[in-house]
Formats: C-alpha cells, structure tokens, sequence
C-alpha cells in the first residue's frame, strides 16, 4: 500500500486532548509537515497542551470556530492545505443531556462547514474524520465479537447521535463530491492534559483531595480505555496508511468495569474503595457496554503498547505533578457536571444576586469540589 505523504495539514480542535497528542506528535516527527491546528479554546481545550509543538518551525496556531465558513475557507486558500484532521467536537456525554443544542452545532454543523469548504476549496487530498465508538450503541453483554467497521449505528443519547449524524454527512460528501475521506472511531481514551469532566481524571483528582469517587448507577458499566500515545500513534498510521473511503476502529480488547476503573484508582492513592467510592443517581440512559473489532487498523500495522497498569500509573503521575493544569475545575469534579449548561449569571439576569459559586455558575449541584496544594 503507497504511503500518503501530506504537505499541509489542518488539525481543528488541537488544543483538546486527544488532537494535541496528535498534533504534538506529527510536529515532532515530521519536520517536513507544517501542522496548522484550529482551535476556539472552550472550556475543555488548554494552549499549554501545545506547548512541545510551539517552538518548532512547522507549527502555526490559529484560535477560530469551526462553524465559522469565512475562517475555514480562509485557512484552506491561505495555507494552502491539503490534507485535514477533524478532532473538534463537543465530547461529553452527560454534558449532551444538558445542552443537546451545543451539540448538533459543534459536532453536526462544524462539520458540515468543514466539508462544504472542502468541496469548493477542491484541493483537499485527505479529509480524516474522528467519531466514536458511541455510534454503534450498546454492545450485547455476551457478545464476544466486537462491532466491525461495517455494523448499524444505533446512537442512543444526543452525543453519540450527533457524531453518527456528522458521520453521515462526511460520507455523503465522499460519495457526492470525491471527497477523500476515511473515519475513525474509537474507544475511551485516557492520559495527560484531558480535562477532569472525564472519568479517569476526575477520579484521580478527587482520589488526590480524599474525596468520594462518585459512580453513576452500580458501576457494571463496560467500558474499554487506551492510553493517549497509543491513539496518536493510531491516527498517525491511519493519515498516512488509510484508505480512502474506509472506517477504522481504534481500541483495545481490554474491557473494564466502571467500578473496576475507580478500585484501581483507590490502589494506586492507597484508599479503602470501601469507604472511597460513592454510587449516585444513573445519567438517564448509560449504555452498558462498547466493543470493538480492530483487526481492520492492525492490519494497517497498528497495535497497542501500553497496558492498562502502566498508562494509569503514567496518568497519575502526570497529574500529580500537574494538579492545577486546569486551574479552577471544580464544576467538573460534580457528580453530575454541566459544564455547557452552566453560565455566568449577568447583573441584570432576573436570577442576579446569589453569592455562591453554584449561583454565579448558573449550576445547582452539589458542593463544588477544590484540590488545594497542601494535599499534594
């Protein structure tokens, strides 16, 4: 199989956590390459996760929205870009219950004004397009096949709907226009720089105040994690071995309990789980299980490297060193965040004249939660 070779390359939504891994790694390893990322910095996204790519000549950071069709069109013209990697999106799910609308916006709308300036920029050689592996819905408990790239999509919240939504627009535009586009979709991901909404840091950043691990319903939950660098390395292969007009599954066929994920934790911070973890109200559906069939992207050379032991011990470390990365996280850290739906409430809004951090916040859950420095 001929190796893609790209020249330009545009990476939206590089300052979050998956894509700044990527981003990182593409600058390093190919000086050749200039890397343009695009990113709007929302409440998720962080320039220092950029910080090993910026002193590096093949690197240019633009701060810009997706859904803005003159930006986009302007990116493309001006740097002259050939080949795209579309990470941006809104990712998390309980957040999705929230703010449904967010939602279809960022993930369904930014994309469609990606591909429609794709199709009259016309010059765009490859168009790699990040789903999930949410898409293919709930995976049957006894199943002992994982879905393949090939299985019905059968979303069931308003994230994993509006990435099957966005998927289908990207291969409309395959099959319409020529687009060149491959899709990948993936398992959970975990690792430094991801932002605490998401279950393995937030469980180590309350694991390191002594606080309660809160897990939605009963923790039975399945869920599959690959460690970050082990993902990059995926999309690194898949830029430059993929092919046109496939699908490929990212993960692993190590599987974890929810409740699992938090015992190790608990380990690894020397807590009882007994007396640690803490089980809340359910999100209104949970699905109870995501598997995947990856032969197709070992195929293309790709296997994972890091065991689960090692990746979380990395990931701990990584945070303990770095407590404060996120500065003031603690909306994130509820056991049941809103972190769109949440907003500052201005003078004049009806509501005005609360004191608290929850009314400032617009958010009415529980106590928020801090990590001071003296616990570290």
């Amino acid at each position: 199989m001929a190796k893609y070779k790209p020249k330009n390359i545009l990476i939206t939504g590089a300052a979050g956590f998956i894509a700044s891994h990527v981003a990182n790694r593409l600058v390093r390893n190919y000086l050749e390459y200039r890397i343009i990322v695009l990113d709007k910095l929302d409440y998720c996204s962080n320039l220092k996760n950029l910080d090993p790519s910026r002193s590096f000549p093949n690197f240019k950071f633009v701060e810009g929205d997706v859904c803005s069709p003159d930006l986009v069109k302007y990116i493309l013209d001006t740097e002259n870009i050939d080949t795209i990697m579309h990470f941006a999106a809104q990712t998390h799910v309980d957040n999705s219950f929230g703010n449904s609308f967010e939602f279809i916006k960022n993930n369904v709308y930014g994309t469609c004004v990606l591909l429609e300036a794709c199709k009259v920029f016309g010059k765009i050689k490859r168009f790699v397009h990040v789903s999930t592996d949410e898409v293919y819905g709930e995976t049957d408990e006894n199943a002992a096949v994982g879905n393949h790239e090939a299985s019905q999509l059968l979303p069931t919240n308003p994230y994993s709907a509006s990435k099957a939504g966005a998927e289908m627009l990207v291969m409309a535009y395959g099959r319409s226009y020529d687009l060149p586009v491959i899709i990948t979709r993936g398992n959970n991901v975990y690792g430094p720089h991801q932002f605490p909404e998401k279950l393995v840091p937030k469980f180590i950043l309350l694991a390191m105040n002594g606080k309660p691990l809160p897990i939605h319903g009963d923790g039975s939950n399945v869920r599959s994690y690959l460690y970050c660098e082990d993902v990059a390395e995926a999309f690194e292969i898949v830029l430059h071995r993929g092919e046109v007009g496939h699908v490929y599954n990212v993960g692993t066929d190590e599987e974890k309990r929810v409740l699992d994920v938090a015992t190790d934790i608990c380990r690894l911070f020397s807590l009882d789980p007994s007396q640690t973890i803490k089980f809340v109200e359910n999100r209104p559906f949970n699905d109870q299980r995501y598997f995947l069939d990856t032969q197709k992207l070992k195929k293309l050379g790709w296997s994972e490297r890091t065991k689960w032991e090692n990746g979380l011990r990395k990931t701990m470390e990584w945070y303990l060193r770095n407590f404060d990365w996120w500065g003031d996280v603690s909306a994130a850290l509820l056991s049941h965040p809103r972190m769109l739906s949440c907003h500052i409430i201005e003078k004049d809004h009806p509501n005005a004249g609360g004191n608290s951090d929850q009314d400032r916040m617009g958010c009415d859950e529980e106590e928020p939660i801090s990590v001071p420095k003296s616990r570290l």
